[in-house]
Formats: structure tokens, C-alpha cells, sequence
């Protein structure tokens, strides 16, 4: 594998770096480095940018609105994104239910759904996890039963990201109780505002409310939106997980925040307080910088193996890459705690005694609460490694 970027890699990257600050509003950029939350509008208005450009969807088939990139620019997109930063597209559409769609869905599925999911014209949500049903989702129990051109939906899912905001959601529902708990699954498109769905908000541990339960209790659903066969849910899930997984890695997060993390320290040793000195601290931070690289590397290579394969078949690196990606996301989180020391602590953010600073500061204990969640989903790290014990190491 050559580690070097070609001349036009290189330049496709500045092209990149330059549509960014053309476009960015520098408060959304703000916003994230400093840790805050964005509105759903910023949001939405960011990614119908992204797509009017052409790269909402980069990484979809060109005859759906794809790019056409090779496995390296998407690489070197993604990553930049990460570093400037700014928010990718919604993954929920983009990532997760319009491969799924495109790969399985019928044509007038395609037509319908596709167009909308590139515009955010509907914003998604995934409902899989149930109580009783996360790392082991195949124990599912949210039952689907078809009824003349109707399905009718009864069950509950849980921790639905941003469920709040969304307009569809697709979901794994049971539909054959007989059959091993594999099989029997359905993938079904389910519209948000149907009769019969409440949506709970469940405040984490940072407070925020970004995950929801979701109930569903006699909602009908229209049978042309079921996607692929009855019963081959499963298969789906599978496929939908595996591009999930290589994105958690974030390479460009963690660099973006160890790039924060020094920022920070060299403001704070004008002030007489920086742990940059601090030999265990130094320690920590070149031990996260090196696994960082090592992980980059790691990508790189999956990267330079779908290029030249090109069979889509999902790597099972992704698992370690999802492993040491989220490990390193926590970490960063960990570090930037270190640094800004006992000021972390919770404090009254309508003090006099604290200044715009002090409001950043607010959200860097919040955010490493969150990240403590980016080792479960996905597929937990436990579960990730009996992927490589079994299919890498043939254990």
C-alpha cells in the first residue's frame, strides 16, 4: 500500500478545504469545536448545501446522486469534515436506510425516498434497539402483522437518536414469531406522524435529550413499505451495520480534538495552569497521538483494499476499526477534561466571574459523558471482537 496522496489527491483535498470555507457559516464551525449543539435547522440548511454542491450523497451509486469518487476521496472527504469541523450528512438517511433502499428496495421505493433523503426533505431515524434487545438485536420483539395491504405495528424501540426531529424511521419488526430469532425479521419504512406513535424523550447522562423511546401501538403501515423480502430483515441489518461500523472510527474527530486539546493548554499556560509540563500527562496525550496514527494507518488500509477490490463486501477490519476509534474518542474526551482541570466542574453559567470562555468550558464535561456511549453503539465493542476472533483470527 503507498501511504503518499497523489497530486490530484492532494488537490482534490484543497478543493475540498476550500468549498468548506466558502460555505461554512463560522458560527456553526464555532459551535462544534467549542462542543455545543446544533439546532435542526443549522442543520438541515448545512447538508442542503452539501447537496446542491453535489456531495450530500458522495458515496451513493452516480445513477442515484453519487459522486463517483474513488475510496480515497471519500476517505479524504469525510476526514476534512471531521477536522474543520463540521457536521456530516445525516447518517440515519444517508449512511444507513438509502444503501439499504437503493440495494434492496423496489423501484418505486427508489424514486420516492431516494431524492428526499439527499434534500433532507425527510429527516430519519433508526429503530432497532428494544428493550431487552441492543447488542443481541436479534431478540427483538416489535411485531409486524400483515393484514390485506396493511401491516400493523405493536412493540417499542429505545434509544432512538434524534427521534424528536424525524419525519420516517425505519425499523426491524417481527413478522414470522416462528422462525429462529435470525429470521422472521422484516425491514419496514414507517412514517413518523402515523396514529398510534409516541415519542419519549430519555435525558443521558449529559443531559441532553438526544435519545428517545419510541412506542408503537396498532399503527398501519402500508405494505409497499416493506423493503426486499418479507423475512430477510436480518440481511439488511447486517449490511446496514457494516457501513455504520467504519464510519465510527471519526479519525478526523479525534484529530480535530487533540489539535483542541493542545490549543487549549497553551491558553491556559499563559494563565500559569497548563499541564503540557506534566510528564504523565505528556505521556497520555503522545500515547493517544500515536494509537491515533496507527488507527489512521489502519484505515487507510481498508481504504486501499475496497479500492482495489471493489466487491462490496464489508471489511471485517471494520470492527477494529470501530473498536480503537471509539476507544480513541474517549480518550481525546478524557484528555480535554485533564486540561481544563478543576474549572470543569459544573458552575453557575450566569456567573459574572466567567466569560464567554467559561460558557465553552460548560459543555467539555457534557460531551465526555456523551462519548462514553460510542463503544455501545454500532454494535458494542465486546460483540466487535468476537467479529475478529471468529472472522479475522478464525478462532
Amino acid at each position: 500500500m503507498d501511504l503518499a496522496f497523489t497530486a490530484t489527491e492532494q488537490a482534490f483535498r484543497e478543493e475540498v478545504r476550500q468549498f468548506l470555507r466558502d460555505n461554512v457559516p463560522p458560527q456553526i464551525s464555532r459551535k462544534l469545536v467549542e462542543g455545543r449543539k446544533l439546532s435542526k435547522d443549522e442543520m438541515i440548511a448545512w447538508w442542503r448545501t452539501l447537496n446542491e454542491r453535489g456531495w450530500g450523497v458522495s458515496q451513493w451509486p452516480e445513477e442515484y446522486g453519487g459522486t463517483g469518487w474513488t475510496a480515497v476521496q471519500h476517505y479524504i472527504f469525510k476526514e476534512e469534515l471531521q477536522m474543520y469541523p463540521v457536521v456530516a450528512p445525516l447518517a440515519f438517511g444517508v449512511s444507513m436506510v438509502g444503501p439499504v433502499i437503493y440495494t434492496f428496495g423496489d423501484a418505486a421505493q427508489k424514486k420516492h425516498y431516494l431524492p428526499r433523503i439527499a434534500n433532507v426533505d425527510d429527516w430519519w431515524c433508526q429503530g432497532f434497539s428494544e428493550p431487552g434487545a441492543g447488542s443481541d438485536l436479534a431478540s427483538l420483539n416489535m411485531k409486524a402483522e400483515c393484514k390485506g395491504n396493511r401491516y400493523i405495528i405493536n412493540g417499542q424501540k429505545t434509544w432512538t437518536t434524534l427521534a424528536q426531529y424525524a419525519d420516517m424511521i425505519f425499523c426491524l419488526c417481527r413478522t414470522d414469531p416462528s422462525a429462529k430469532k435470525q429470521a422472521g425479521i422484516s425491514f419496514i419504512l414507517v412514517d413518523m406522524k402515523s396514529k398510534g406513535i409516541i415519542v419519549r424523550p430519555i435525558q443521558t447522562i449529559d443531559g441532553g435529550y438526544e435519545v428517545n423511546e419510541v412506542f408503537f401501538e396498532d399503527v398501519e403501515v402500508p405494505v409497499e413499505n416493506l423493503v426486499g423480502e418479507e423475512n430477510k430483515g436480518w440481511d439488511y441489518a447486517k449490511f446496514l451495520l457494516s457501513n455504520e461500523r467504519i464510519g465510527i472510527a471519526r479519525v478526523g474527530v479525534s484529530k480535530e480534538r487533540i489539535r483542541r486539546i493542545r490549543e487549549v493548554a497553551s491558553t491556559f499556560e499563559s494563565c500559569g495552569l497548563s499541564v503540557l509540563n506534566d510528564p504523565v500527562f505528556s505521556q497520555k496525550l503522545a500515547a493517544c497521538e500515536i494509537e491515533l496514527k496507527a488507527l489512521e494507518l489502519t484505515q487507510l488500509r481498508v481504504v486501499a483494499d475496497e479500492g482495489k477490490h471493489g466487491n462490496g463486501k464489508p471489511n471485517p477490519a471494520s470492527s477494529v476499526l470501530k473498536i480503537k476509534g471509539s476507544e480513541l474518542q474517549q480518550a481525546t474526551t478524557e484528555l480535554l477534561m485533564e486540561v481544563i482541570g478543576p474549572f470543569v466542574a459544573p458552575f453557575d453559567g450566569h456567573s459574572d466571574s466567567w466569560t464567554e470562555a467559561g460558557d465553552w468550558i460548560a459543555q467539555v464535561a457534557p460531551s465526555y459523558f456523551n462519548n462514553r456511549k460510542v463503544s455501545i453503539y454500532g454494535g458494542s465493542n465486546e460483540i466487535q471482537r468476537n467479529i475478529i476472533s471468529k472472522v479475522v483470527l478464525g478462532l
